[in-house]
C-alpha cells in the first residue's frame, strides 16, 4: 500500500493476500520443517533456528525495531517487535508461539511430521495449526500494507508455551512492554472450516488431591475382605458423588449457564472425540454449555496397581488427583473450594478423606461490544463472506490471563487460522491452506477496521 493512499477495500485486501500467498505457503513449510520442540529430552537448537527464521521473515518484510527478550528458565527467546503506524492510531498486540509439542505416535501419521506435505488443500505437519500458520498469519498482515499497518503493531512471538513456560507469568512483572489498546491472541480458530469464530471465554482449572489410608499396609484379601476397610473401594465410592446418573457434574456451588454461541454438533463433537459407536455423551444440555460454559470433572490419575500382575489385596492406601475445568467468569479457587468442600462432607463406608487444593488457573471472559471487538466481528465476516460467530474454549490459555492482568484496560481477542478438524497435538496435524489465507485477510481487515472505529471513538 503506497505511504499515503487512503484505506483499502476488503476486495483490495482480499487481493494483495492472494498475491502474498505462494510466499508465505513456502515460507510457512520452511517453519513447520524445523523440530521446534520445547520439553525435556529435544535438543534446544531448533528453537533458536524457528527463531532465528522468524526475525530474518520480519526484517525481509521491512520491521526494524526487533527485540530479543532472554528469561530465566527459559529454552529459547521471545521476540519482540515494533512496527509504528500513523500518529494517534490505536496499538494492537498480536501473539503467538513457534514451539511445537512432541510427534508422537509416529505410525498414526501419513507422512512424517516435520516434512510438511500438500494435500486436498491443506498442508499437513507438526506445528502447521499450533500456531506457526498464525504466526506467518501475522506477517503476511504486514505485508498486505507492505510493513505500513494503519496501526501500531507489537509482535510478541514466544517459543515454550506448550510446556509450562515461564513467559506465561512475566507480564505483569513487566506491563510497559506490552502496553496496548487492543490484543489479538493468535493460538486458536474457527469452530469448523467455513465458519468463521472468535473466541470470547476460556474455561478456568483447579486442580484437588484426594486420598486416604486405612491400613497398616496391604492385608490379604482372603484373610481380611469383608471387614478391613478397602481404602480404593473408598475412594471410588467418593468419586462417583461427582456425577448424576446422567454424567452431569453434581458438585454444588459450580457455575453452568446456558451456552448461546457458535458450538459443534453432537455429530461433530462424536467425530472429533472419537466416541465409539453408540455409546452416550456425558451430561445433559448443549455441546458448548457442557464443554465451555459449565464444569467438568476429570479423574486424570489414580493410584492402583495393573490388572497385570494384580495382588490379592485389601488396599490400605489410595489416591487419586482430579482437575475441575470452571466457567470463565468463575474464580478457579471459589470453584476449587466448593469441590473441596464436596470431598470433605463425603465419608464413603464411614471413612474421612484427607483432601488437598492443588493448582488454579481462572479463566477468561472478554468484554463485548467494545470498538476492537466490533472491528474482529467485521474482519472475520468480510474475510469468510459469513456471518462471524463466537465460541470458548475449554482448555485455558495461561497467557490470556497473563496479559490481562498486566494491561486490563486492552481488548482481548482470539481467532486465527486453526479449526475445530486441525487435529492439534494428534497426529495428521494440519491447516487449510484457504483457511490460512482467510485468517491473513482478517487480521489485515482488522487492522484497518479497528484503526477507523478506533478514531471515532476517541
Amino acid at each position: 500500500m503506497p505511504e499515503n493512499a487512503g484505506p483499502m477495500t476488503p476486495l483490495q485486501i482480499k487481493n494483495a493476500a492472494a498475491d502474498l500467498m505462494p510466499a508465505l505457503r513456502s515460507e510457512l513449510i520452511e517453519l513447520v520443517r524445523i523440530p521446534s520442540v520445547a520439553t525435556d529430552g529435544y535438543p534446544a537448537a531448533p528453537l533458536f533456528e524457528a527463531h532465528d527464521y522468524i526475525v530474518s521473515l520480519l526484517e525481509k518484510s521491512g520491521v526494524t525495531q526487533i527485540d530479543r527478550l532472554e528469561i530465566p528458565g527459559k529454552t529459547a527467546p521471545v521476540i519482540l517487535a515494533t512496527i509504528p503506524g500513523p500518529v494517534g492510531a490505536p496499538t494492537v498486540l498480536m501473539y503467538s508461539h513457534y514451539d511445537v509439542v512432541p510427534a508422537e505416535d509416529l505410525e498414526l501419521w501419513d507422512t512424517p511430521p516435520f516434512e510438511p506435505t500438500e494435500r486436498d488443500g491443506a498442508l499437513y505437519g507438526r506445528g502447521t495449526a499450533d500456531s506457526k500458520a498464525n504466526v506467518i498469519g501475522m506477517i503476511g498482515a504486514l505485508r498486505v500494507f507492505d510493513g505500513k499497518p494503519p496501526v501500531t503493531v507489537k509482535l510478541v512471538i514466544e517459543g515454550q508455551e506448550e510446556f509450562g513456560s515461564p513467559f506465561d507469568n512475566y507480564p505483569p512483572e513487566a506491563p510497559e512492554l506490552f502496553q496496548s489498546d487492543a490484543m489479538v491472541i493468535a493460538d486458536v480458530g474457527s469452530v469448523r472450516p467455513g465458519s468463521p469464530t472468535l473466541t470470547v471465554a476460556l474455561r478456568g482449572s483447579a486442580q484437588v488431591i484426594v486420598e486416604l489410608t486405612t491400613l497398616g499396609a496391604d492385608k490379604h484379601n482372603g484373610l481380611y475382605g469383608g471387614a478391613a476397610p478397602d481404602a480404593r473401594l473408598a475412594l471410588i465410592r467418593a468419586l462417583a458423588s461427582l456425577h448424576d446418573d446422567n454424567g452431569d457434574v453434581a458438585v454444588d456451588g459450580l457455575l453452568r449457564e446456558e451456552w448461546t454461541g457458535s458450538s459443534y454438533t453432537e455429530e461433530e463433537f462424536r467425530t472429533l472425540a472419537e466416541v465409539r459407536d453408540g455409546l452416550p455423551l456425558l451430561g445433559t444440555g448443549g455441546i458448548g454449555e457442557r464443554i465451555w460454559s459449565g464444569p467438568a470433572i476429570t479423574v486424570t490419575g489414580i493410584d492402583a496397581p495393573p490388572v497385570d500382575g494384580a495382588v490379592n489385596a485389601v488396599a490400605s492406601t489410595a489416591r487419586a488427583v482430579i482437575n475441575l475445568r470452571v466457567h470463565p467468569r468463575q474464580p478457579a479457587s471459589e470453584a476449587q473450594a466448593a469441590l473441596v468442600r464436596h470431598l470433605q462432607a463425603l465419608r464413603p463406608f464411614g471413612l474421612e478423606l484427607d483432601v488437598k487444593a492443588g493448582e488454579t488457573g481462572d479463566g477468561f471472559a472478554a468484554e463485548q461490544g467494545g470498538p476492537a471487538f466490533d472491528a474482529a466481528m467485521f474482519a472475520l465476516s468480510q474475510s469468510w463472506d459469513g456471518e462471524a460467530g463466537q465460541m470458548a474454549g475449554g482448555g485455558s490459555i495461561p497467557i490470556v490471563m497473563a496479559l490481562d492482568t498486566a494491561v486490563p484496560t486492552a481488548e482481548k481477542l482470539l481467532f486465527g487460522a486453526t479449526d475445530g478438524y486441525a487435529n492439534i497435538h494428534g497426529p495428521n496435524e494440519r491447516v487449510l491452506l484457504d483457511e490460512f489465507e482467510k485468517a491473513v485477510v482478517a487480521k489485515a481487515l482488522f487492522f484497518q477496521e479497528y484503526a477507523r472505529t478506533f478514531e471515532g471513538k476517541k
